[in-house]
């Protein structure tokens, strides 16, 4: 059994980078797993994904499985590996396939409006 918790976002989401809105919806999963800060999770149908770029990057979760991982171009940089997906996520998790999550960063916001 994991200790991982996910639940409807509350709210309307949006994810920002270089002045540009690359996200934002109402349908956003909330991931909440002790130890970590929650972490929002947007559907791909939200997402301006001619924003993000698939990377070589990758990793692998115990309890979520295998991530891939996306940089985000904006106008005046590229923001490598600053989102993630679980494309087969694992039994119990399954609820964030097809979504995609961000690095809060200096250039990336997340937030809810």
């Amino acid at each position: 059994m994991s200790d991982i918790t996910i639940r409807k976002a509350d709210g309307l989401w949006s994810v920002r980078a270089g002045g540009a809105v690359l996200a934002e919806s109402r349908d956003a999963l909330q991931l909440s797993e002790p130890g970590y800060p929650d972490i929002i999770y947007f559907p791909r149908d939200d997402i301006a994904m001619a924003f993000l770029d698939p990377s070589d990057h990758g990793s692998h979760c115990p309890k979520k499985g295998d991530a891939t991982y996306y940089s985000i171009a904006t106008k005046s940089q590229t923001l490598e590996n600053a989102a993630w997906s679980y494309e087969a996520p694992l039994a119990g998790v399954e609820e964030i396939g097809g979504h995609i999550a961000f690095h809060a960063t200096d250039f990336v916001t997340i937030e809810q409006i």
